[in-house]
């Protein structure tokens, strides 16, 4: 009788040692203010505000400016001057020039540079449309990276309360002389050291809050953007071969490979053009003032004059700038294959990790997790009851918590390897 009476009491004692210890921790401070985001509003305001983004926006702003700087023509040339024709004694004459000249492109340089400008605008926004699609990625995959390290601190910190409610059981179990000192010391060690596990994993959570604020250009002030989202509806059902030509159509990458091939058309198109000659075309007019020499007077006078410049284009002889060029487009076209190459060799890759993460995630939903559990709490029941050593309940809590974090490093490894093979395919319908 006495027996059950000193159980009764410690299960008493316990009860209220756990409800002290859930509500000392039932709200963790991390001195900001939160707000939740789902992964579309986040995905929303990396694209609106994000600064590398905004920045890479006036490479296709410049690319603009390019084209008008393209349309110029050669300026004309505006002369003046004035002459003497001896000093004032001899009173010989003066008079004054006037000239105005232009330069008349040939071969077509404008409408190549014009057509030049153009291609380099089309690649600017092909480049511009690749950036977002990785950094769209990048900030989905920072996301699922948040929501892992808040439920790996959620574990750490469970483990926690659950052991320090063990450790202040043992505490009272050790007062009425039901164990020994040692296990109190232990589970009481076991306790303190996991405190320091919900420290740095607390610290965790809070750096991968932080990279989702930078990614949405906002300065971290007094707010938390916290995930609210899960690792649900990552499910898909791919074809390969279809998600490769899917891939080979839409993405950017091979678009701007495209495009880089286009351009150095182009360019060579103006390197031909440059080698046509100009003319240049001027017209002046020199007046005379009438000379009062006695000797020799000369009634004032106009003279008008029209004059050609060609040039002499010896330079044509030398062809490095055509090679250059033509080098350019062989060099563009390679490269054209290779990322077609690569977008194959990439999609294949991705769809292969993420049908090997998705089986990983069916093995866990088998029971693997609650069969843990299963196995600390009776552990945990055992132990109270005096029928198994604190060993074996630390065994059994150290199982759970391995499974655990490793079902959220794989429910993470799936949602990264959806990411990954979504970047590849050149899709998006994370949601």
């Amino acid at each position: 009788m006495k027996r059950k009476l000193s159980h009764l009491k410690c299960g008493l004692l316990l009860l209220v040692s756990q409800l002290l210890v859930g509500k000392s921790f039932c709200q963790v401070d991390t001195s900001f203010n939160k707000r939740g985001l789902e992964v579309n509003e986040y995905l929303f305001l990396v694209g609106k505000n994000n600064l590398g983004y905004v920045a890479q926006k006036y490479n296709v702003n410049m690319a603009e400016a390019d084209i008008e700087t393209a349309k110029i023509f050669p300026d004309p040339q505006l002369s003046v001057g004035a002459f003497n024709n001896q000093n004032e004694s001899l009173k010989l004459g003066y008079g004054a020039t006037a000239g105005v000249g232009k330069t008349f492109e040939l071969g077509g340089k404008r409408k190549a540079r014009v057509n030049l400008a153009q291609s380099e605008l089309e690649l600017s926004k092909n480049l511009l449309e690749d950036y977002f699609r990785n950094l769209r990625a990048d900030a989905a995959t920072a996301y699922f990276l948040a929501l892992k390290q808040r439920s790996l601190f959620q574990v750490t910190l469970d483990s926690y309360k659950a052991m320090k409610s063990l450790a202040d059981a043992d505490s009272i179990r050790f007062k009425a002389g039901s164990i020994m000192e040692i296990d109190a010391r232990q589970s009481k060690l076991e306790a303190n050291s996991l405190l320091n596990d919900v420290y740095q994993s607390e610290a965790d959570w809070k750096t991968s809050i932080s990279q989702l604020a930078m990614m949405v250009g906002k300065p971290q002030t007094d707010t938390l953007l916290i995930p609210s989202g899960n690792f649900e509806k990552l499910e898909r059902d791919y074809d390969l071969y279809s998600l490769i030509t899917t891939a080979q159509n839409n993405r950017a990458d091979l678009k701007a490979a495209l495009q880089n091939r286009n351009v150095s058309e182009r360019a060579l198109k103006l390197a031909r053009a440059n080698r046509a000659l100009d003319l240049g075309v001027s017209l002046g007019a020199t007046v005379n003032a009438e000379a009062k020499n006695i000797i020799a007077p000369t009634p004032g006078y106009t003279n008008t004059s029209l004059g050609l410049t060609i040039p002499l284009k010896f330079s044509n002889r030398y062809k490095g700038e055509l090679k250059r060029a033509e080098y350019t487009i062989k060099q563009s076209e390679v490269q054209y294959s290779e990322v077609e190459l690569q977008i194959q060799a990439e999609v294949t890759q991705a769809y292969l990790n993420y049908q090997a993460t998705r089986k990983q995630v069916n093995q866990f939903k088998m029971g693997m997790l609650e069969e843990a559990k299963k196995v600390m709490d009776g552990k945990i029941y055992s132990y109270r009851r005096g029928e198994t050593s604190l060993l074996e309940v630390l065994n059994a809590q150290r199982t759970y918590n391995d499974v655990q974090q490793s079902y959220y490093q794989t429910l993470y490894n799936y949602a990264t390897s959806l990411i990954e093979l979504e970047r590849a395919g050149g899709i998006w319908d994370i949601q």
